[in-house]
C-alpha cells in the first residue's frame, strides 16, 4: 500500500486529514500479522450479512443484521430461531437472498440507554426507494424482539438513484445520533449533492434522539444552525458514500470509510473535539486527488488519513479501533477493509501526528462490516454469510 504524506496548505483552502489527537494512551506500534488470525465464529450460516453490533445492556448477545431485512440474536455461540427483527417486506424487491444490491437494510445501532429504554434504530432503503431511519423499542416480556407496533420513522429521504446509500448509525460520545447518507447515487455525483448544503446526501448527519418523544430535535451546537443555507442535521459534508463509520470507544475520536468512485478508497478521521462542518471534498476530490475540476475545491477541505488505489481493491470498510483486552498488543490500532479484494489494513497516530498505515492481512472475502462486542472484541462480516473473530494466532 501507498504511504500517504499528509498536505496542509498555509493558505487554508486544504487541511491535512492529520488533525491532531490527543495522545492519552500508551504508544501504539504497528502490528505483527503473524500474531494474530481471523478464526471461525459462525460460518455459511447467514445471508448477505452486512453488519453486526452489541447492544451493550450486559446480555453479551451479539446481533446480525442481514441486508435482506432480518437482525439476528447470536446468544452464546448460537443463532436464536426467531429473528429479532423482520423488516423484508418493507424493502425494494431487488433485495433478495444470494443478489447483490446496494439497497436494503443497512444500519442498526442501540440506544446508548438500552438496558433501560429499550430504543433502537435501523436504516433501511424502503419499497418506495426512499431512506429512512426508524426507531423501534424492543418488547417488554421477551429481551430477543422487538416490538414491532413501536416503529416511528424519523427522516426519510427520497433516493435519486438505487446507489451510494449510506447506510451507517452510530451514537457519538456525546449521545447524539449520527447517520452517514451517500451522495444519492450513479456516476461522479451528476446532481453535485456532495457539496449541495441544501441537502441530507453526501452527508454524515447528527441529531438527538431524545429531546422529542415523537420525532427529533437538532443539536444546538450543529455546525450549521444559524446558516439557512444549510440543512441543520448537516454534521460533516463532501463524502460519496459514507458505508462505515466508528468511533473509537475509548477516545470518542471519529473514523470515516468514504467509497471512492473510479481510483482511489479513503479513511477519514476526526478527533473527538472538533466543531463540526468537516468536508471531505466529493466531488471536487476523491481521496488525496482532483476528481471534477469543474467543482471549485472546498475551504478547509480536509484530507483523508489514508487511501489505497482501485489496484489493491474497490469498495473500502472502516472498521473499528481495538480496545478488547485478549490481543493488547493492539490497542489503539484502527482496522478497515475492501469488499472486494478481501485485504485489511491498519492504521494509528503515531507519537509526532503521523499517521502508520499497514497491510495487516488478505482473506479473499467480501468485508462488509466489521463489528464489535460489548468487551471490545473484534469481528468480521463476509457478504456471503460468514463471521469471523480477531484472535491471537495458534
Amino acid at each position: 500500500m501507498r504511504k500517504l504524506t499528509l498536505l496542509f496548505v498555509v493558505c487554508g483552502l486544504i487541511l491535512s486529514g492529520g488533525i491532531s489527537q490527543a495522545q492519552d494512551t500508551p504508544p501504539v506500534i504497528t502490528p505483527n500479522p503473524t500474531l494474530y488470525q481471523w478464526a471461525d465464529f459462525l460460518v455459511d450460516e447467514f445471508d448477505n450479512p452486512v453488519y453486526l453490533t452489541n447492544a451493550g445492556d450486559g446480555s453479551d448477545r451479539l446481533f446480525v443484521m442481514e441486508q435482506t431485512g432480518y437482525i439476528l440474536v447470536v446468544e452464546n455461540g448460537e443463532i436464536l430461531p426467531q429473528p429479532f427483527l423482520d423488516v423484508s417486506l418493507n424493502l425494494t424487491p431487488d433485495v433478495f437472498q444470494g443478489g447483490y444490491t446496494e439497497r436494503g437494510l443497512l444500519g442498526l445501532v442501540f440506544h446508548p440507554e438500552y438496558e433501560e429504554n429499550g430504543l433502537f434504530f435501523i436504516h433501511y432503503i424502503n419499497q418506495a426507494g426512499s431512506a429512512v431511519v426508524v426507531r423501534y423499542q424492543v418488547m417488554a416480556d421477551n429481551p430477543n424482539l422487538a416490538d414491532t407496533s413501536s416503529a416511528v420513522t424519523l427522516i426519510e429521504v427520497e433516493d435519486p438513484f438505487p446507489n451510494h446509500n449510506g447506510g451507517q448509525l452510530a451514537f457519538g460520545p456525546d449521545g447524539y445520533l449520527y447517520i452517514g447518507i451517500g451522495d444519492g447515487g450513479d456516476l461522479g455525483d451528476p446532481l453535485g449533492y456532495g457539496q449541495n448544503t441544501g441537502v441530507l446526501f453526501g452527508k454524515i448527519l447528527r441529531i438527538d434522539v431524545d429531546t422529542d418523544a415523537t420525532t427529533y430535535t437538532v443539536p444546538a451546537d450543529n455546525p450549521f444552525v444559524a446558516d439557512d443555507a444549510y440543512m441543520p442535521e448537516i454534521w460533516a459534508l463532501g463524502l460519496r458514500n459514507p458505508w462505515r463509520f466508528s468511533f473509537d470507544r475509548l477516545t470518542g475520536d471519529l473514523y470515516i470509510g468514504d467509497v471512492g468512485e473510479s481510483s482511489w478508497e479513503e479513511i477519514n478521521f476526526q478527533p473527538v473535539d472538533f466543531p463540526g462542518g468537516a468536508n471531505y471534498g466529493w466531488n471536487a476530490f476523491e481521496a488525496n486527488y482532483p476528481f471534477n475540476l469543474d467543482t471549485p475545491v472546498p475551504r478547509g477541505m480536509i484530507l483523508p488519513i489514508a487511501d489505497y488505489s482501485h489496484e489493491e481493491g474497490c469498495s473500502v470498510t472502516a472498521g473499528y479501533v481495538y480496545r478488547g483486552e485478549a490481543l493488547p498488543d493492539l490497542q489503539g490500532v484502527f482496522f478497515f477493509g475492501d469488499y472486494c479484494s478481501g485485504k485489511i489494513w491498519t492504521t494509528f497516530q503515531d507519537a509526532d501526528g503521523s499517521w502508520q498505515t499497514a497491510l495487516f492481512a488478505e482473506l479473499g472475502v467480501q468485508i462488509t462490516s466489521f463489528g464489535e462486542d460489548e468487551a471490545g472484541e473484534l469481528y468480521l462480516v463476509d457478504y456471503k454469510g460468514s463471521i469471523f473473530k480477531l484472535a491471537a494466532a495458534e
